[in-house]
């Protein structure tokens, strides 16, 4: 039970990260067609995000899934930004991972 809401906050973080920025691929769409799309995708994030927070908060706090969806959001989008967006990550983004990892690990501790 203690991995179920990370694999499902990993497959919602996919879904919302296409959610966001796939459409950066696409400067001359019309945002309202950008937007629907959009919410579209989102649906599917919702619907992994909704069970991952449900079923996560019996052996998480919510800090701590909260936390977690950050560091999972930066993974997935670090991922999806090298190898979508084709933008390199530069040593500053590597420090500020390092410094949401230090937040993490904080969020865990129980002192």
């Amino acid at each position: 039970m203690r991995f179920l809401p990370i694999l499902l906050l990993c497959g919602s973080n996919v879904f919302m990260t296409f959610a966001w920025y796939g459409q950066l691929r696409y400067p001359n769409a019309p945002v309202w067609l950008l937007v629907l799309i959009g919410w579209g995708i989102a649906f599917f994030e919702y619907c992994l995000a909704v069970p991952a927070n449900h079923f996560g908060y019996r052996v998480y706090s919510a800090a701590q899934l909260k936390t977690m969806q950050e560091v999972i959001t930066l993974g997935v989008f670090a991922i999806f930004s090298v190898t979508y967006l084709h933008e390199a990550l530069k040593w500053n983004h590597f420090v500020a991972f390092a410094f949401l990892g230090l937040a993490a690990f904080f969020a865990f501790n129980k002192w």
